[in-house]
């Protein structure tokens, strides 16, 4: 018997927050393992695996709004993020009784950015762009942001 469940969504961007706030693409992709739309439950609650659930919907909103909230903190301090790739998971534990949610979720965001700009300040971003997240402010779910970094050189 499962001890839980697990909901797992991979998000993709790239480009370019050097111009700043007004001039970067808020366009990113999400996948969950399957297509997006049509929907069903979870498999475990008898529905179609090929189909996103409504678990992993709330697990790809608060990966996508911690993206967005951090693109625009980057861009208002003028640090140009080219590339942010996150592995967002949300578990679910079974209970033995009372009602069953999710009850965290991790957000393992792989952020590169031109230039050399220091851990601790691209640190300190992610934790404004977690506090600005709508989503994450929204629910009473736990969400762990776990970053790592990368720098790329300065285009010559």
């Amino acid at each position: 018997m499962s001890t839980g469940h697990q909901y797992v969504v991979d998000l993709t961007w790239s480009g370019s927050t050097g111009a700043g706030y007004e001039h970067y693409s808020r366009s990113y992709e999400m996948t969950t393992g399957g297509t997006l739309g049509p929907f069903s439950a979870d498999p475990a609650f008898g529905g179609d695996p090929a189909l996103a659930n409504p678990e992993q919907l709330l697990v790809m909103a608060a990966a996508s709004c911690q993206l967005l909230s951090f693109l625009a903190v980057a861009a208002r301090s003028r640090v140009d993020v080219i590339e942010y790739a996150d592995r967002a998971v949300g578990v679910m534990p079974q209970q033995s009784g009372g009602p069953m949610w999710i009850t965290a979720m991790t957000l393992s965001p792989r952020i590169t950015v031109r230039g050399d700009v220091p851990d601790a300040k691209l640190r300190r971003m992610v934790e404004i762009g977690h506090r600005e997240c709508f989503i994450a402010n929204s629910v009473r779910t736990e969400i762990q942001v776990a970053p790592t970094f990368r720098q790329s050189p300065e285009p010559t």
